[in-house]
């Protein structure tokens, strides 16, 4: 018995490149390939269908909406309006929203909500305040309204439960997973390829990845990258800009890194698994995360990795990254120099950093999100 019509939110997947956006791709490309029978609907706000593009599988309908997320996030959740997104995806039995907020449904339709993480709350001051405002008046009410909550980590499904007070059972954690296609690339004619065309040149590099935003501490890894002080090793940064970036290029050029560290912006997936294995090694040191995919893209990749002790960090990784406490300059730096200098240490990790992306596949989150689907509809 197949459990449809359900309807997915779609939105984040089309218009954030990187985070919620690669991960609800990811998701619903999974759960296309395993799921040919059940009836998707695919709720897409700001596009017009023939802006669409194909659809992950023949069972998957687009229903598009041409007024724009600003414009659903005023409506649904500064004016409340109870406009049901059944009006555009017709009647479901299930509603999946994997982006924080839940918009007004049918009261017989069932609802499924992911929380990413809850840094607005826990590390407040890193997040804009317009957002953090917002969030904190959608998230909540979000959350009591849904019939089932997914969490990105257990470290989150914490956090809901301390913050929120919402009974253990309605929350289930559903971990995201690493795509095929990052892998060690080995090929030299590749590697000179990605560093001329992110004119990198040729001097080692440490890589990271992430939103150039404070939760990512890029400015305490600047200052670690700095107290290592080797010549010819370059920091290498791949995000696209975020609130409050500028007192990190300030403290760059306070420290005179401006030929040593680089910031790539936002680069797409496909340049990602050779940029990690052109580096000598990843840092990731997060002040928090509610998963925290890239140090398992740099495991996947066969590089040595070096991540916060915070959050949900130390539950991904378990033993194959270096942990450090991400407040402490020496203690990142220190993390840093063992990855780099350490040749018996690095392969460990390697070789740890391997077997552990094992654990984490799309296919087994889809495979669960579609019991989760079952669990509610039939």
């Amino acid at each position: 018995m197949t459990p449809g019509p359900i309807g997915i939110d779609y939105t984040a997947a089309l218009t954030q490149g990187g985070g919620i956006g690669r991960y609800t791709r990811e998701l619903i490309s999974a759960l296309a390939a395993l799921d040919e029978e059940t009836d998707y609907r695919l709720f897409a706000a700001g596009f017009s269908r023939s802006k669409l593009p194909k659809a992950p599988g023949a069972n998957f309908t687009w229903t598009p909406s041409r007024l724009n997320p600003i414009w659903f996030a005023r409506i649904w959740h500064r004016l409340r309006l109870n406009i049901p997104i059944e009006t555009w995806t017709g009647s479901i039995k299930l509603l999946h929203a994997p982006d924080f907020t839940l918009p007004p449904t049918h009261s017989k339709t069932h609802t499924i909500l992911t929380v990413h993480d809850l840094s607005f709350v826990r590390e407040a001051w890193t997040s804009k305040p317009s957002l953090r405002a917002y969030l904190d008046r959608v998230v909540p009410r979000s959350i009591k309204r849904a019939d089932l909550i997914l969490a990105d980590s257990q470290a989150t499904r914490d956090d809901i439960i301390d913050i929120y007070h919402i009974p253990d059972s309605k929350i289930r954690v559903l971990y995201s997973g690493v795509d095929d296609h990052f892998h060690p690339v080995q090929d030299p004619i590749l590697l000179n390829q990605i560093r001329e065309r992110y004119r990198i040149g040729s001097q080692p590099y440490i890589f990271s990845v992430g939103t150039v935003q404070p939760r990512k501490n890029y400015e305490r890894l600047v200052e670690a990258f700095y107290s290592l002080n080797r010549s010819g090793l370059k920091l290498v940064i791949a995000g696209g800009k975020g609130w409050l970036d500028s007192p990190l290029y300030k403290r760059v050029a306070e420290l005179g890194l401006q030929d040593r560290v680089q910031f790539l912006g936002f680069t797409p997936d496909d340049d990602l698994p050779a940029l990690y294995s052109a580096s000598s090694a990843f840092a990731f040191p997060a002040l928090y995360e509610g998963f925290g995919l890239p140090p398992l893209e740099a495991m996947a990749c066969g590089i040595a990795t070096v991540v916060s002790n915070r959050s949900s960090l130390p539950e991904v990784v378990g033993d194959a990254a270096i942990q450090v406490d991400p407040y402490d300059v020496e203690a990142i730096t220190e993390g840093l120099r063992q990855a780099l200098d350490d040749e018996l240490l690095r392969n460990t990790l390697i070789h740890q950093g391997h077997l552990r992306v094992q654990q984490f596949t799309w296919q087994a989150a889809a495979a669960k999100l579609h019991q989760f689907y079952n669990e509610l509809t039939n």
